[in-house]
């Protein structure tokens, strides 16, 4: 039985589509696979009422009967930790916790698939940081990174040379076009040098980035003012805090933009409106624009959506469930399996 642990220096960087999809290929080449992801950190408050929707997708397309409590024996919220802090977990508990959980899941498996926390230090405050989870369970880990400069390799190296284990190689997920040569021609035989496999470098993938609009109005809880589509894609926020006439000149300089601002703010609407990079509008602060504002958004197809929140509020929740790309679903898991068939060596991971 062979044991793979993937984590990140970095958050969302496609671990869950990656850990299934490794999986399935796995499982195409007749092997037995089990999952766990140890510590659940998607959560909906601090009190540790969890959302994590991944060990049930592991379950659903990797067609794995397990418990959930064993799938993910620790819920890592806000409560968690502070109980830890002050003594009410008892660590000695938490790993045999773990550690039973895991002997149940990977009995009879030939591969166990490991997904690690947003962050490789995430559990460390109970000794459960992703290193220390690849040494309780013997797993070779895998880096999943994202290159968006090469100021990034810092944080990279850093991270390898951290690593006592074993490392089965790196993983460059969603490289952008103005990154891609360097990273093939330059930054691969650099790692490689240094005696740090790279087993693959995905390009950016339209169908796994951003989020639609639909998406947004769950995730703020919006109301949808026009009768716009809402499977409009969405990839960055913007926040509309200037004059108008600064507004339109930023708009115009984006695509595949939402813009958030007040819903008092008609003049930040127009300029929206008037870029063809921005495919949605989210006005904040419960107000209703004016009709005529709505009147042209409808006449241009572009959904507005009025939400409770204030702006930081609103930006800070809107920029999070983009970051973690693609709302994770089966449909997900079979494009990052081709991805990875088409541009990683993943012989290393499953021989």
């Amino acid at each position: 039985m062979k044991t793979v642990l993937l984590a990140s220096s970095q958050n969302s960087t496609g671990k869950t589509a990656i850990a299934l999809a490794l999986g399935q290929l796995a499982q195409s080449r007749d092997q037995s696979v089990g999952y766990m992801k140890p510590k659940g950190t998607r959560l909906q408050s601090n009190v540790g009422k969890t959302l994590d929707t991944d060990p049930m997708l592991a379950r659903e397309v990797l067609d794995i009967e397990a418990e959930m409590h064993e799938m993910e024996p620790i819920v890592y919220s806000t409560t968690f930790i502070e109980g830890a802090i002050r003594g009410r977990e008892n660590v000695s508990e938490l790993h045999e916790r773990m550690d039973s959980a895991f002997e149940t899941l990977q009995a009879d498996r030939d591969l166990m698939v490991v997904e690690g926390g947003d962050l490789w230090t995430t559990g460390g405050i109970v000794d459960l940081a992703d290193d220390d989870i690849a040494e309780r369970f013997d797993a070779e880990v895998l880096l999943l990174e994202r290159l968006e400069s090469v100021n990034d390799l810092d944080r990279l190296l850093g991270f390898a040379n951290s690593l006592d284990q074993n490392i089965a190689g790196v993983i460059f997920n969603a490289v952008p076009d103005s990154m891609f040569d360097l990273v093939e021609s330059d930054i691969v035989p650099f790692l490689e040098g240094r005696d740090i496999p790279v087993l693959g470098v995905i390009p950016h993938n339209r169908e796994l980035a951003g989020v639609t609009v639909s998406d947004l109005t769950d995730e703020l809880g919006g109301r949808v003012l026009t009768g716009a589509e809402e499977e409009v894609f969405i990839e960055r926020v913007l926040v509309g805090a200037m004059s108008g006439e600064a507004a339109l000149s930023h708009f115009r300089r984006t695509k595949d933009a939402a813009v958030v601002t007040g819903g008092d703010r008609a003049d930040i609407q127009r300029a929206a409106l008037e870029a063809p990079g921005v495919n949605a509008l989210i006005l904040t602060g419960g107000f209703e624009p004016p009709g005529a504002v709505l009147g042209t958004a409808s006449d241009k197809d572009v959904p507005v959506l009025s939400v409770q929140s204030d702006t930081l509020a609103t930006v800070e929740r809107a920029e999070r469930l983009i970051q973690g790309g693609r709302v994770r679903d089966a449909r997900t898991v079979e494009t990052m399996t081709q991805l990875l068939h088409d541009h990683v060596d993943i012989s290393p991971l499953l021989d």
